[in-house]
């Protein structure tokens, strides 16, 4: 829902361990609160513990795409974020997609492990630090690992 914004960017910066003014949230902007709130989730207890943020694809129905995911710090490795992920896997197959699709930076070692635990494919036309990424894929010097998954 919109009215969900505000309240996850504000944790981007602090979930990431990142300055207060960082740039991160800006890659979340309103517009996937209003257009995708149906494969979109929000979990909160007396905070807001994580989200998940998704869609499927207009030009590619038989594609689902995660987009950005959270979960505060004292949550992780409690099974919430393969919660979300299951929970948006179901939609998507109800919905008529046969993928679901991400990226994360080359740097985020963490979202790498969790997405092949989760059994996703990483793809990438070069290597960095040590990882398969496509070079220049979010502009240049922007390289991304991408993940696929058939559902």
């Amino acid at each position: 829902m919109p009215t969900d914004h505000r309240a996850v960017v504000t944790v981007i910066p602090d979930w990431w361990g990142l300055p207060a003014d960082s740039r991160l949230p800006l890659v979340l902007p309103r517009l996937f609160f209003q257009h995708f709130a149906d494969t979109s989730f929000i979990v909160e207890d007396d905070a807001l513990a994580a989200f998940l943020i998704g869609f499927r694809s207009q030009s590619d129905p038989a594609v689902s795409y995660i987009h950005f995911v959270g979960v505060r710090p004292d949550l992780r490795e409690t099974g919430l974020a393969r919660t979300l992920y299951t929970e948006f896997f179901a939609e998507a197959r109800a919905a008529g997609s046969t993928r679901v699709e991400a990226i994360t930076g080359p740097g985020n070692r963490r979202s790498q492990a969790f997405h092949r635990a989760m059994g996703f494919t990483l793809t990438g036309d070069a290597e960095f630090d040590g990882v398969v990424a496509w070079a220049d894929y979010d502009g240049p010097g922007e390289h991304r690992v991408a993940f696929t998954r058939a559902l």
